[in-house]
């Protein structure tokens, strides 16, 4: 049986990582996580092939050229991200359960193409000044960096109810069990 997709988005530094490094840790969720594709540079610790498939621009382009992608987005000026349908089908086709970590747009898309195979979900933060603390509080971007980003996740929540639920995370345990319910049910896993 092939396993289901389960899109979750939010505005960077919500906490979408940590709820699906969380989610992970629950077996009976099945889950699978898709490598997302980036013509962005590795920051810290990443690593090709384990948290993203970092390309050039000429390889990226490539790539959309000849269709290898499920969705792509330029989320910034000269930074791609994408899913490459070779990632949707690795973890699906295996009976799990594939977890998706994308922007708002590559979400939408996303849903529009499977459909009711599809589950997407929006990560809310509970105040832009929260969000705005979380992100500084990271210490990888600039002031600037996070003026943008903060600029982009006010955009980013404008899309919130064209997904088919939202969870705010005010506090990433009650967060991460709710994402969980939410999947069980979607899945038939109770």
């Amino acid at each position: 049986m092939k396993g289901k997709i389960i899109i979750l988005s939010a505005p960077s530094g919500t906490g979408k990582s940590t709820i699906i490094n969380s989610l992970m840790q629950y077996p009976d969720l099945r889950l699978g996580f898709s490598i997302s594709a980036t013509s962005r540079s590795p920051r810290g610790c990443e690593q090709h092939g384990k948290d993203y498939f970092f390309l050039s621009e000429e390889e990226f382009q490539r790539k959309i050229d000849n269709g290898d992608f499920v969705e792509w987005e330029e989320v910034y000026a000269g930074t791609r991200y994408g899913t490459l349908e070779s990632e949707v089908e690795r973890v699906t086709g295996s009976g799990h359960n594939l977890i998706m970590d994308v922007d708002v747009k590559g979400a939408l898309n996303i849903k529009k193409r499977f459909g009711d195979k599809a589950l997407s979900i929006f990560i809310m933060p509970p105040a832009l000044s929260v969000l705005e603390q979380r992100l500084t509080a990271r210490g990888t971007d600039s002031a600037e960096t996070i003026s943008r980003r903060l600029a982009k996740a006010e955009y980013e929540i404008g899309f919130a109810e064209r997904f088919d639920t939202v969870v705010v995370n005010d506090e990433l345990p009650r967060a991460v069990e709710e994402v969980a319910d939410k999947i069980r049910d979607f899945a038939g896993l109770r």
